[in-house]
């Protein structure tokens, strides 16, 4: 056979079409290639090509690049570096107002326990004196999780409350807005509504201006302090009352004889040295606030309460309200009953003064 006849049968073969047979496979191409093998590989998603390790600084910044991740997991384990971190050193690579956005967020997030419960760990090893120069950032996000729908993230948002009630208990009760919104919070956790009857109202001093209030007179319609059917329900909610005691408390409890204005508690060796105190500058800021010389129309809701008398004139108008509340609570037994009995005690004594004030004039 020539060269060219077999050339052309090989042409040929490419376009006959094979015939198949029953029970025989069909044969392979000529370019076939078998993929059946396997193979083990190490995939490094991350590599670092750098002879030195990467400083804690840098570290510390790369967490919390990661807070705003998706991924609960990964949140999780940033913040507890950044836990590990700032308890091994007592120190910041940043400061707080950076990423004190990034982390406040995740108290509301309900996907995970486990990253809120390493949240509430991370604020335990915060430094006291930066968070006390933040505290209305903490005041929007503690609001956000205590009305929240989750029950767990209002649990969570209890225990960040009672947390920062310890650390700047008096910051927080000062900081604006933060006494009236935080009140109301509590309010409509346990169920305790008022309605306005009329159009007739009472007005209250703060800060020396008379302000409209039309918080009495009220219909008061409260329910009892939820109580569930489980223990850890009923946990919950003798743990919120225990908290809106401590609240009470740090806002509207007299201050112990020892923690007086100073000046105040001279002996009597230094006289004619008598109230000095009284004489001498304000420790409050903006202390002729109250004149309201250049501001806006005063509003309540957003108003600094920075005087313990301020805040005490403003609850007033929902003193009754929570008694009653309170009153109806204590009739169950267990921890809900005590908690309560607890905070009625600690309102009592707080109000005091302010009833008999008000009874004299």
């Amino acid at each position: 056979m020539g060269a060219s006849a077999k050339r052309k049968k090989e042409k040929k073969k490419d376009f006959q079409k094979t015939k198949l047979k029953v029970g025989k496979t069909k044969p392979k191409a000529s370019n076939f290639t078998d993929t059946s093998f396997k193979s083990r590989s190490i995939v490094i998603k991350q590599q670092s090509l750098s002879t030195t390790a990467p400083s804690p600084s840098s570290q510390f910044k790369h967490h919390v690049s990661l807070l705003t991740s998706h991924s609960d997991t990964q949140c999780r384990d940033s913040l507890a570096f950044l836990t590990s971190h700032i308890g091994a050193d007592a120190a910041l690579a940043q400061p707080l107002e950076h990423f004190l956005p990034k982390i406040l967020p995740l108290l509301t997030r309900t996907t995970s326990a486990s990253l809120r419960a390493q949240l509430l760990r991370l604020f335990q090893v915060l430094p006291t004196d930066d968070v006390r120069d933040h505290v209305s950032r903490f005041v929007l996000y503690l609001r956000l999780g205590l009305t929240h729908l989750a029950a767990e993230v209002r649990t969570d948002s209890i225990e960040a409350l009672d947390w920062l009630l310890g650390v700047a208990g008096p910051d927080l009760v000062a900081c604006p807005g933060a006494w009236v919104r935080l009140t109301r919070c509590f309010l409509a956790l346990f169920g305790w509504e008022k309605d306005i009857i009329g159009g007739g109202g009472s007005s209250s001093s703060i800060n020396g201006s008379t302000m409209a209030s039309t918080a009495r007179p009220v219909k008061m319609s409260f329910s009892t302090v939820s109580v569930g059917k489980t223990t850890a329900e009923q946990k919950a909610a003798a743990r919120r009352l225990q908290v809106f005691g401590r609240f009470l408390e740090v806002g509207i409890s007299p201050p112990p004889p020892s923690a007086g204005k100073e000046g105040t508690d001279l002996p009597l060796n230094l006289f004619p040295l008598w109230h000095t105190g009284r004489h001498l500058q304000s420790r409050r800021s903006n202390c002729y606030a109250y004149l309201n010389l250049f501001g806006a129309v005063p509003d309540l809701e957003s108003q600094a309460m920075e005087d313990r008398e301020d805040r005490q004139a403003w609850f007033r108008s929902c003193d009754d309200l929570v008694l009653a509340g309170l009153e109806d609570s204590k009739r169950h037994a267990g921890e809900i009953g005590r908690a309560a009995a607890q905070v009625w005690k600690i309102l009592q004594r707080a109000m005091l003064d302010y009833r008999l004030s008000e009874g004299s004039r």
